[in-house]
């Protein structure tokens, strides 16, 4: 398998072959062939969807931790406890995707059941772009919450060590349009993904991204993110953080805090992630045209707000994700790095099939 041209900063990739080369490295590296599947479906989805940082260019950690037993290939999840439309469910260290969705999809079940379905999960590991997640329900029907709390990686303003994860929130709801409405953020200024994505890059940052590991602003990605975090918003995205932290770890029986192992500074561990997945089910407080009409009139009100002059045109949450959709045709950009870094691992595991 050669490698590209360094010359070109990045390689435009054909999802679907994309798709199946990355579905067939997660199998080769110990993935039963469910979980390999939904894991090269959500990173590839990611990167259509724009959200690069989320995307093929942590394939190689996640391979890399399923080689070392940090992630259970084959993971047996059961709930533990629960009654009504409340569970919390042991994902037995399998990997974040798979475990997230599997806990999404019981939250939905349960809301079809009970009118809400909340799935609190345990003993996780990092499950890339919670807005994979909350489409889940959304594409039901559904309105989808999921969140995720993570190693400490986010000072609080004054502070001189990491206190709280930046610990991501999606919520999606059904628009009855051509793509439903996301938000999915996290509590920090930026994703770590960012540094790690700029870094590929051979790009600086933003001086408001994060900190040296002295707590100094820095524009350099390495320096970053072997740093910290800045919170988004300063008190009020740190408490954000907090509150996942409570809802996804504390309230769990789950780790959260200090007791989380991020995936790049304990390699070789589970990351004991948890999660919280919540479905609601509108059907049960009015019909579906009724919903659909009231959406409708919401994001038209959205749409029309006036913008000031020369600044574009008003965009919903989730639109900017659905206008990436051209990727689906044009194919994915991958930098050189990522894609060299891929074809090594398809050489590395003996895939047959080549990366397009």
């Amino acid at each position: 398998m050669s490698l590209v041209d360094h010359d070109r900063p990045e390689v435009l990739v054909d999802p679907h072959g994309l798709e199946a080369f990355v579905r067939e490295l997660f199998h080769r590296a110990g993935m039963d062939d469910d979980g390999a599947a939904w894991t090269a479906h959500a990173l590839v989805e990611t990167n259509l969807l724009g959200i690069d940082s989320h995307g093929c260019l942590r394939v190689r950690k996640y391979i890399d931790r399923l080689r070392s037993g940090a992630i259970n290939g084959q993971p047996h999840m059961r709930i533990l406890v629960g009654q009504g439309a409340l569970e919390i469910m042991d994902g037995d260290n399998g990997a974040g995707f798979v475990v997230g969705r599997s806990a999404m999809l019981r939250a939905i079940w349960l809301a079809q059941m009970h009118s809400v379905g909340v799935v609190g999960v345990v003993r996780s590991n990092h499950f890339g772009a919670a807005g994979l997640y909350a489409r889940l329900a959304a594409a039901s029907g559904l309105i989808g919450v999921a969140m995720t709390n993570v190693t400490p990686n986010v000072v609080a303003p004054g502070g001189s060590r990491p206190v709280v994860g930046n610990n991501p929130l999606a919520i999606a709801a059904p628009t009855y349009g051509d793509f439903p409405f996301v938000i999915d953020v996290s509590f920090s200024a930026v994703a770590g993904g960012k540094l790690l994505l700029a870094q590929a890059k051979g790009e600086r940052i933003p001086l408001d991204w994060a900190t040296d590991r002295e707590g100094r602003p820095t524009g350099d990605p390495q320096e970053a993110f072997a740093g910290f975090l800045l919170a988004m918003g300063g008190f009020k995205g740190l408490g954000l953080a907090y509150a996942v932290d409570i809802l996804c770890g504390v309230v769990t029986g789950g780790a959260f805090g200090r007791d989380l192992k991020g995936m790049y500074t304990h390699p070789d561990e589970p990351s004991e992630t948890g999660h919280m997945m919540i479905a609601l089910n509108v059907d049960a407080i009015m019909d579906r045209d009724r919903m659909q009409e009231r959406m409708t009139r919401f994001t038209d009100m959205v749409k029309a707000s006036p913008m000031r002059e020369g600044c574009g045109e008003m965009l919903l949450p989730g639109e900017v994700e659905y206008r990436c959709s051209v990727r689906r045709a044009n194919g994915i950009p991958l930098p050189v790095a990522v894609y060299d870094d891929l074809a090594r691992l398809g050489q590395e595991l003996g895939t047959e099939l080549m990366l397009q």
